[in-house]
């Protein structure tokens, strides 16, 4: 996926150190380059395979639920953000990848940022650097064991400079990946 310009950054939140640090280097990167910072969020929550929250739920109990996790995450983040102003939350209700493919095709992100929260993590059912090597769009991870490690996908590492990474800072998804023998 070629692309001349970002105009958004995307962030999928998670609670934890690493996604701290990814939702800063967001945020950083959208200040810096005047960018709008889109935080996506999940009933379920993407990195736990095992999350079922608001499948057996009526639709009023999960508009309710919904409205519950927006109005915590938007108090956690709008915390984090400080002054920047620019910065929407958009939940998600597919914990799958195609949700974040839409709003891809929308543009409501250029490239997404995720919290590498261990080797082990899992994504949208998918072990976090293999979904984050097949993402068609730029996929940075941040961590896990420092807030200036940083993996990127192939389209990430087509467009380094517009992500204000040096060389020396980052590398490739394909390093930790399995490799088939």
């Amino acid at each position: 996926m070629a692309i001349d310009t970002l105009r958004a950054v995307g962030y999928c939140a998670h609670y934890s150190k690493q996604g701290e640090w990814a939702f800063k280097y967001a945020l950083n990167l959208s200040q810096r380059h005047s960018l709008r910072l889109n935080v996506f969020h999940f009933l379920a929550d993407p990195y736990d395979p095992d999350d079922n929250t608001g499948k057996d739920l009526s639709p009023q109990e999960r508009s309710q639920l919904a409205i519950e996790k927006e109005r915590e995450l938007r108090m956690y983040f709008d915390e984090l953000a400080g002054d920047y102003l620019d910065v929407g939350f958009r939940l998600c209700f597919d914990n799958e990848w195609t949700e974040l493919h839409r709003c891809l095709v929308i543009r409501e992100f250029q490239v997404l940022v995720l919290g590498y929260i261990n080797p082990e993590a899992t994504f949208a059912g998918r072990k976090l650097t293999e979904f984050a090597e097949s993402f068609i769009s730029p996929v940075v991870l941040v961590g896990p064991n420092s807030p200036d490690e940083f993996y990127l996908n192939k389209p990430a590492g087509l467009i380094v400079p517009k992500l204000d990474l040096a060389k020396a800072r980052w590398r490739s998804v394909e390093t930790v990946l399995p490799q088939n023998n």
